[in-house]
């Protein structure tokens, strides 16, 4: 787990970015009501629980660098006896100071009251809008009050920063508390595709292939990182597919992506492996060029190589490979030029990948590509998708979707593949669901 000094660490970080005449408002998220009195679990704003460690629904943290009286305050739900015996124990106010590092925190209820008065005289104010269009009546509503104030003497604040600009640049580097989280996480997916490919059998529903996922998750006290992708035969064309209910044939492929979270951070596999546990010829050919292609893009994952060198490695590979298997027509460059590929590989190669799955950083800086540095993690996941019906291709290739996608560490030594652990290779795979 994320130690309070790491969180009190990044909180100062960021505090000395803001500069002094300042104050940063982060709210976390509420429940979500998924049907009548039933709740989605829940899970904490990703920024706010990256400042605070504070897992609870209705809090908001407020940082103003330079305050006598505390620079790190929590206004979160207060103890209810009556609440907690139905839902379970709450920090409170108490708990927030004493367990989680504020140096005072007050009733959320009150915030209304409070808050305002926290933002006078302050010059800036980082928040970002647009994320919670609630709260940001809010904010709104206080600055108002703060300007109809202003003949007693009170300064309403003159700027209004979007928090993310240096938040989200802080999140981009990992440090090695957070790619020890990240590594428990890559450890457990990996095992859940493991147990998923060894369970597999013709006649199986794609639901029952999650279950063992799942199986896998919450066993090592994880959760998903995001609806798995459990889609066999046609269905492995569907990149975004979640339905995960149809049966699974014999002689079609299954496209499982998958990824565990662990103290919030997550990890981000995929895996295309046959329901028979033996490739078809044909699937295995098309098989060998989105593997090839990703083992030239991890290659170019090194420090002082731009984000865009894997994605242009992989495109190289996949076009030359559907050349070669007679899927493409003409010179690899020229294809590439037209952007031909794009009928079957249609996405990027990559995204960051840390707290969120598709995790924040800008990938251009100044107009051009980020240029890669230690400790930032991202995806590799070049893929192939050949639908049913596809216009002057063999029907050989029909229903072969494949991705095959694994979690990157940038280091100063080169690539380290923290999702190695899952069976890549055509050998590997046959060889594990052999013994199953």
């Amino acid at each position: 787990m994320i130690s309070q000094a790491e969180f009190s660490r990044r909180r100062k970080q960021l505090m000395r970015m803001m500069g002094k005449d300042s104050i940063a408002i982060i709210p976390t998220t509420s429940e979500q009501v998924r049907n009548r009195d039933a709740e989605y679990p829940f899970r904490a704003d990703s920024d706010f629980y990256y400042l605070t460690g504070f897992n609870e629904p209705d809090a908001v943290a407020v940082l103003i660098p330079g305050r006598k009286h505390g620079e790190y305050l929590l206004f979160c739900r207060e103890r209810d006896p009556t609440m907690e015996t139905w839902n379970g124990p709450r920090a409170g106010t108490g708990g927030a100071v004493a367990e989680f590092g504020a140096d005072d925190a007050f009733p959320i209820a009150d915030i209304d009251e409070i808050l305002p008065g926290l933002m006078e005289d302050r010059e800036q104010v980082f928040y970002t809008m647009g994320a919670r269009p609630e709260f940001d009546k809010s904010v709104m509503e206080w600055v108002n009050r703060i300007r109809q104030g202003s003949r007693r003497g009170a300064r309403t604040p003159d700027k209004f920063i979007a928090l993310e600009h240096l938040l989200h640049d802080m999140r981009l580097y990992k440090n090695r508390a957070e790619i020890r989280a990240m590594r428990k996480a890559a450890k457990v997916a990996c095992s859940a595709h493991r147990r998923a490919m060894q369970a597999c059998r013709p006649g199986m529903h794609e639901y029952e292939i999650e279950a063992e996922l799942l199986h896998e998750f919450h066993r090592a006290g994880m959760v998903p990182a995001y609806q798995s992708i459990v889609g066999g035969g046609k269905n492995s064309c569907i990149l975004h597919y979640t339905r995960n209910r149809d049966r699974l044939e014999d002689g079609d492929l299954l496209l499982i992506d998958a990824g565990a979270e662990y103290d919030c951070y997550a990890s981000d596999v995929t895996r295309t492996f046959p329901v028979s546990g033996r490739f078809t010829a044909a699937q295995k050919a098309l098989y060998e060029v989105v593997l090839a292609a990703q083992a030239a893009a991890i290659k170019q994952v090194r420090a002082g190589n731009h984000w865009n060198a894997p994605h242009v490695a992989a495109v190289r590979t996949l076009t030359r490979g559907l050349v070669k298997l007679g899927l493409l027509k003409g010179r690899p460059a020229e294809l590439i030029r037209k952007e031909a590929y794009h009928r079957f590989y249609m996405h990027r190669t990559g995204h960051w990948l840390g707290m969120d799955v598709h995790d924040v950083g800008d990938y251009k800086v100044g107009g051009e590509w980020r240029v890669l540095e230690p400790g930032m993690v991202l995806t590799v996941e070049p893929g192939l998708y050949i639908p049913a019906g596809s216009r002057g291709v063999a029907r050989k290739w029909w229903n072969t979707g494949i991705r095959i996608e694994d979690d990157v560490l940038v280091t100063r030594d080169g690539p380290e593949v923290l999702t190695e652990a899952a069976p890549r290779t055509v050998a590997e795979i046959e060889a594990l669901m052999a013994v199953a």
